[in-house]
């Protein structure tokens, strides 16, 4: 992946970087990812695994991976793990393409409108490896509002990924972005927990396998059933209107 330009804003604004999660909160692949991990357990331990038993919410794909090389095999292997992922990875555009997958309520106009925005920056913060968040990205047409993010790939932590993320964006900026004005978007408390370590915002979305009271119960700074109007969005994080943005800029 070639490396993004950096971004510049207009004078004096804040820098706010918007780290996402991608399952359940972008998109949901309707059941396509638990198939692809089937399909490839079948393949390196040759088992049947029922998909409605593979519990992905929350977890990295390394973790998915560990767990059920545990229920397949009495003595999992590392490299059977990778090898597992490897395979889910390649399995994966075609069920994807066969499933009845969508993109969230409320999360593409959002991101075009961010999209917008020169003070913005929209990171993936996901439990996914980099190819398969990307897959799942091209499947639905998000994929060209995220350059960069922080993966699954080399550990998995949650944490590490998200100190990683948070890494990646001073890099990408030049200098630490606004905490105050950065936010982790998720819609599990696995999101609440990565914000907190980054010293960020959480923005939680009732739009997984968790409700806004259970999203709540964690505190996170925002709980919202679904994904809101950009407009709204916007405001509640402190973005100001596109319309204001533009003529600061030309000032």
């Amino acid at each position: 992946m070639t490396a993004p330009e950096e971004r510049t804003s207009p004078p004096g604004a804040a820098r706010s970087v918007l780290f996402w999660d991608i399952d359940g909160t972008l998109l949901s692949t309707g059941g396509a990812g638990r198939l692809a991990w089937a399909r490839a357990a079948a393949e390196v331990w040759g088992r049947d695994l029922d998909p409605a038993s593979v519990t992905t919410a929350g977890r990295t794909d390394v973790e998915i991976a560990v767990a059920i090389g545990r229920r397949l095999s009495s003595e999992p292997r590392e490299a059977e793990a990778l090898r597992l992922i490897r395979r889910y990875e390649e399995l994966l555009p075609e069920q994807i393409r066969g499933g009845a997958g969508l993109v969230l309520p409320g999360a593409r106009e959002i991101l075009e409108d961010l999209a917008a925005r020169p003070e913005v920056t929209s990171m993936l913060l996901t439990g996914n490896t980099e190819a398969g968040a990307r897959v799942k990205l091209r499947q639905y047409g998000l994929d060209r509002y995220f350059a960069v993010g922080a993966f699954a790939d080399e550990t998995a932590d949650r944490i590490a990924i998200a100190r990683k993320g948070w890494a990646l964006a001073t890099r990408l900026l030049g200098a630490p972005p606004a905490r105050d004005r950065s936010f982790v978007i998720g819609d599990t408390p696995h999101d609440i927990r990565c914000a907190r370590a980054i010293g960020v915002r959480a923005v939680a979305v009732a739009t997984g396998p968790y409700s806004a009271a259970q999203l709540g119960a964690h505190q996170p700074w925002w709980v919202v059933e679904q994904l809101p109007p950009p407009s709204t969005f916007a405001a509640r994080l402190g973005l100001g209107s596109l319309a204001l943005d533009a003529r600061d800029a030309a000032r």
